[in-house]
């Protein structure tokens, strides 16, 4: 009986030892990557301590050996553009990686704008997805993870997938963009390489190592040196939360005999609302819970049996949408767009009725304005624009939370803390040469954006030390126009925060993309994602790959002197001249010492701007569309590119 029970441990044992000794390669070096052509390559990976290894690439062999940590690595000659290649890795097991392309390669990096895919942008751009065939131009979208304990060896699983009409709806929409037209320039194939979290602040990105001119840092990351914070902070707490649970209540919607949304119901007590619109505008004060809206429509017999999409904009927050009782579709968030298919067979002739139940937790529920808000079959379009029913169907109580100790009650989450999303999603990515940068991120950091410029100064030096590179081109793509739209000067921190990405521009091999214009003032995702990614590819054309008489941005601030009553301002990027798009120019404020804004005459000079105001005998100061959204502001230069926001008074 014993011998019986050793052979299956010795089998164990024998089988462990071979697992062990198995090559294994990073997520990035994988079928169908992109290696960039004219620098030389890294190719790396794991196996047992001092096993030998062979690469074959290209008709040449390279050789490594295991160090005792299981770590290899190997560098393979500048090579130029040109494949699909294939290699041959050889030590104790054999891997071939095949369709390899040799071209350039971009680290795409930041928020939900540079997340947000081509799916979520299907509708605005349907012939650019419809001929989106370009199997050179590679995408490996890294997948969420974030650690504040420890840096990573290896991205979270991923794999190259080339564009294609079905591929590129999981691409992000700007570096889409940014690749076909640096691709169609250049004829070389591209790779995208994005690491992106929606809602995520830069310190995340910056690694300790990058912190060390920031000691503002310093306790926090020494926090997440010791074991028993980190495990506190990860514990579920002990404590009853205080926080009012919402759903205890049941909607009275869903506890009739027959549900609200059937096609049975009959509506009695419900109240008339104008859709688009929140609920707090039209006589419901401070009501958080859920509220049911009903509408009914007059379908022609040209659209009854055949299939359909519904457009309900944007809602805040959740919702449950049916046509003629049956559910077409549910977001339980905010921010994507609300596009239902409705099946054949749904919508009839005559008479048809929509239902959307809204669950709204938290500020202003309803549906946001100037979205979409229609029936179509592609050739007949219903507007379901104004007058609906509505009917509360359950209320919240007052939310409300206990305040614990060093993570004030509410839940700690390494993606928003320093080194969080540098841990797992950059430091594995170091080894792998690339091009450039692209940095499209900010909104998370308005709340304090007087440190922005700091922060992203300290991520373009960490970046480029990490990937051992001081010249590798960083682009950073300007916050655009959000919010309501002010018409008296004010602050703003949207604005303090583009002035903190423009101060980058110190910091050689840098460009900043403005989009002060292509922005939504109800969506802080807009959807005019192609305009930003071809500014990007201008950057980048001109950046790097050196195309200097290229006009790749708009006017940017350089100087400004008094002259009597007026501020001369002076520009660069004028490009073949400066512009009023749309008539006199708008958007700049004066002030004296007080620095007491009001609006200004703006009168354009060759490549200068003469701006007074007959308020301020003795001006100092002068602002250009500064505002979190400054409707109006149109400085352009002549090849069509908007000035970027700016200020004296620093």
């Amino acid at each position: 009986m014993k011998y019986v029970k050793i052979i299956p441990f010795t089998l164990l044992s024998v089988l462990a030892l071979s697992v062990a000794a198995q090559v294994r390669l990073p997520q990035l070096v994988s079928d169908g990557m992109v290696l960039q052509r004219d620098q030389k390559i890294n190719i790396w990976g794991w196996a047992s301590p001092g096993e030998k290894l062979k690469v074959n690439f290209k008709g040449k062999a390279y050789q490594a050996t295991t160090g005792q940590d299981g770590k290899w690595i190997l560098q393979i000659p500048a090579i130029k553009a040109g494949g699909p290649y294939t290699m041959n890795i050889d030590a104790s097991n054999h891997i071939q990686i095949k369709d390899i392309l040799i071209g350039d390669v971009w680290f795409c990096a930041g928020q939900s704008n540079m997340v947000t895919p081509m799916e979520r942008v299907k509708e605005k751009y349907p012939d650019e997805i419809a001929v989106a065939n370009y199997p050179q131009i590679r995408n490996f979208f890294v997948a969420t993870a974030s650690d504040v304990t420890k840096e990573h060896d290896d991205l979270p699983p991923g794999k190259w997938m080339a564009a294609t009409p079905a591929n590129v709806l999981n691409f992000g929409a700007v570096s889409y963009f940014m690749a076909k037209q640096l691709h169609l320039k250049y004829h070389v194939p591209i790779g995208i390489i994005n690491a992106s979290v929606g809602g995520t602040p830069i310190q995340a990105w910056v690694s300790k190592d990058g912190y060390r001119e920031l000691p503002a840092y310093a306790n926090r990351l020494k926090q997440f040196s010791d074991t028993a914070f980190v495990n506190k902070i990860n514990k579920p707490s002990q404590q009853k939360p205080t926080v009012s649970r919402p759903f205890v209540q049941q909607d009275q919607g869903l506890a009739e005999p027959i549900k609200w949304f059937d096609s049975a119901y009959v509506p009695v007590g419900w109240h008339e609302f104008w859709l688009p619109g929140y609920w707090a505008d039209q006589g419901v004060r401070g009501l958080n819970g859920v509220v049911w809206f009903r509408k009914e429509i007059e379908v022609p017999a040209s659209m009854a049996g055949k299939p359909a999409k519904l457009f309900v904009g944007r809602i805040i927050d959740a919702d449950e949408t049916y046509l003629n009782g049956v559910k077409v579709g549910n977001i339980t968030y905010q921010y994507p767009p609300r596009r239902y298919e409705i099946p054949a067979g749904l919508l009839k002739a005559g008479k048809n009725t929509i239902v959307v139940r809204v669950t709204n937790t938290f500020g202003k529920g309803g549906f946001v304005p100037d979205k979409r808000y229609e029936l179509t079959d592609g050739k007949t379009t219903i507007d379901l624009r104004g007058d609906w029913l509505y009917k509360v169907g359950q209320v919240f109580k007052p939310l409300r939370r206990s305040m614990g100790d060093s993570e004030g009650g509410f839940a700690f989450s390494a993606q928003n803390e320093p080194t969080g999303l540098y841990n797992t999603m950059v430091k594995p990515a170091i080894n792998y040469s690339i091009k450039g940068f692209v940095w499209y991120q900010g909104e998370s950091n308005t709340g304090n954006a007087k440190e922005y410029s700091s922060l992203l100064e300290a991520l373009i030096s960490d970046w480029r030390s990490k990937w051992n590179n001081d010249d590798l081109p960083f682009i950073t793509i300007q916050l655009p126009n959000y919010g309501d739209t002010e018409y008296s000067p004010v602050e703003s921190q949207w604005a303090e925060l583009r002035d903190g990405q423009l101060k980058s521009l110190k910091v050689p091999k840098t460009a900043v993309v403005v989009t002060i214009d292509l922005g939504e003032w109800n969506d802080i995702h807009p959807l005019n994602k192609k305009d930003v990614g071809d500014r990007v590819a201008l950057a980048a054309e001109k950046l790097a790959y050196g195309d200097t008489k290229l006009v790749s941005s708009g006017p940017l601030y350089e100087s400004a002197s008094v002259t009597g009553n007026k501020i001369v301002v002076s520009f660069s990027n004028t490009g073949s001249g400066l512009m009023a798009k749309g008539g006199k120019l708008m958007r700049f404020a004066i002030a004296g010492a007080d620095k007491q804004y009001v609006w200004a005459d703006a009168q354009i000079e060759g490549d200068k701007v003469m701006v007074s105001s007959p308020e301020i005998a003795e001006p100092k100061y002068v602002r250009y569309a500064w505002a979190d959204n400054p409707d109006g502001a149109n400085l352009y230069n002549k090849e069509g590119l908007p000035a970027s926001p700016f200020r004296t008074d620093k």
